[in-house]
């Protein structure tokens, strides 16, 4: 060991003196020597890091920079918003005018207003919204996933590749509880971004951040995983799932629904929020760990909506003050408050006061963590809790309901006719169509780019109680009366919160 140090030294020195006599010899000479780059890192120690075998492996952003860059998307959306003019003549040309116009009074009285889709010009039209993004290619035919905050609210959304070419996207489904978005362009052999198990990412994990912030198309931008599991009560949604991966790599806005990759090139989440005091980045980034982002995606194409499994439990994150309120044996791990009635949980086993420490042998430490992980199951699936009982560990095993309180899937039947209107809608139940004094109907719960929002003025939350004279009670019947139309439809209906009869029309 003494032998080698010894040398080590001896080739240092010699090293060090070889440099001091060519210094000395080009200044006294006064000679005009060649600068050459050297292609090596300079500091071998600072390019490494170590694997988990600890062997020492390049540390090397270029190499998944460059396989991750086409594979991102820079994401426009423009929202349209009209002042029309609803006191303005109907247009002799236009077929719904002709149609409706002239006896719109005479059958659906005053507060009926009827409105020419194509009187959207001059000062009619107010500026435009728009909103940029970015999104990741997850399939070769031109499937992306982005952020739903980037998308919501979009008559034009408009996708640009990395290589500049300019597609129109369709939304093939939302799911604002995870704020995730699925669209679509028509495209071949595209670049993708493959999946990463979002369960293997640790803390202190190199990771890449890759998006379009600022208006800066094709950022990369490099940082650590900070934490995971957080919840920072950014979704509005009643049912949100946060469940974020945090990061310090650098991200800002434009970068909503980019791409947060391993140094393999592997996506481990989409980039969604950060937290901050200026609305610029302070060092706390955070993403849709990929595992809640794969399950979304497969709902969506599978069933046109998002599966969602439930428990039915209210719980808590165990923290030291809980667990001595509670005179707990753990200080890890979710706390069973209370449990709705006919719960899953209830119905399996599960009791107030239980801690829940695993999920499929996957460990829980928070609130956040156990959402994400049953997130990842559908109404049916039957999943495997361990439980900690008053000091004693028990493992049951759960058959998750739906929100209603059953095991059925939802269906979003007729999606093709649903993707032009731009609406998703669901029946009134009879105790609300009874409260509301009406016979049936079918309420829009969201509104996406479609026919209802570019050529009418109709709210999420209208009551669709007649197309055309015909009495609506479900889905089935709005669609029947819309499919065979041609022309104008005449849509009318009721708003819980607002007294009256309201009629919107449109062309199909």
């Amino acid at each position: 060991m003494k032998r080698q140090v010894f040398f080590s030294g001896l080739v240092a020195l010699a090293v060090s003196l070889i440099s001091i006599g060519v210094y000395e010899h080009v200044r006294m000479d006064g000679h005009v020597v060649k600068v050459e780059h050297i292609e090596a890192q300079p500091s071998l120690q600072a390019s490494y890091t170590h694997d988990d075998g600890e062997i020492p492996i390049p540390l090397d952003f270029n190499r998944p920079a460059k396989k991750v860059l086409g594979g991102v998307v820079h994401i426009k959306s423009t929202q349209l918003k009209h002042q029309r003019d609803m006191d303005e003549g109907y247009g002799s040309k236009n077929p719904l005018g002709e149609l409706f116009g002239p006896r719109f009074e005479e059958y659906f009285g005053p507060q009926f207003r009827f409105q020419d889709p194509r009187q959207n010009s001059g000062p009619q039209r107010s500026p435009a919204r728009v909103g940029t993004g970015s999104g990741v290619v997850i399939s070769e035919d031109g499937y992306i996933v982005t952020n739903n905050h980037v998308i919501a609210n979009a008559d034009d959304i408009e996708v640009t590749l990395h290589d500049n070419r300019v597609y129109k996207a369709k939304i093939i489904g939302t799911d604002p509880s995870t704020d995730l978005a699925l669209l679509q362009i028509k495209e071949k052999n595209l670049p993708t971004v493959p999946f990463y198990d979002s369960d293997q990412v640790d803390i202190g994990q190199w990771v890449l951040a890759v998006g379009n912030p600022m208006g800066l198309n094709s950022t990369v931008t490099a940082g650590i995983v900070s934490a995971k599991g957080r919840n920072i009560n950014i979704l509005r949604d009643k049912y949100a799932i946060e469940n974020f991966i945090q990061t310090d790599a650098a991200i800002n806005p434009g970068n909503s629904g980019g791409a947060l990759v391993n140094l393999d090139g592997g996506l481990v989440g989409i980039n969604t929020a950060i937290a901050s005091p200026t609305g610029a980045f302070t060092g706390y980034g955070f993403a849709v760990p990929t595992n809640i982002v794969k399950k979304v995606v497969e709902d969506l194409l599978e069933y046109g909506v998002v599966q969602r499994g439930v428990l039915g439990v209210m719980i808590r994150s165990i923290d030291g003050n809980l667990a001595k309120e509670k005179d707990l044996d753990v200080t890890k791990g979710v706390f069973v408050d209370s449990l709705l009635e006919n719960s899953a949980a209830a119905k399996s086993g599960i009791n107030a006061g239980d801690v829940i420490l695993k999920v499929e042998e996957i460990n829980v430490n928070t609130s956040a963590e156990l959402q994400g992980l049953i997130a990842r199951y559908r109404p049916g699936d039957e999943v495997s809790l361990l439980i900690n009982r008053r000091g004693k560990e028990k493992e049951i095993s759960v058959t998750l309901n739906n929100r209603e309180g059953n095991r059925a899937l939802s269906t979003k039947e007729h999606r093709e006719m649903l993707q032009m209107l731009g609406a998703d809608f669901e029946a009134l139940d009879q105790e609300r169509a009874e409260a509301m004094q009406v016979e049936g109907g079918v309420r829009i719960k969201k509104l996406y780019p479609g026919k209802l929002r570019k050529y009418t003025d109709v709210r999420e939350g209208f009551i669709v109680t007649k197309v055309d004279g015909k009495t609506i009670k479900d889905i089935d019947d709005l669609v029947d009366a819309i499919e065979s139309k041609k022309g104008g439809v005449m849509l009318e209906g009721v708003y819980e919160d607002i007294p009256g009869t309201y009629y919107y029309a449109f062309g199909v």
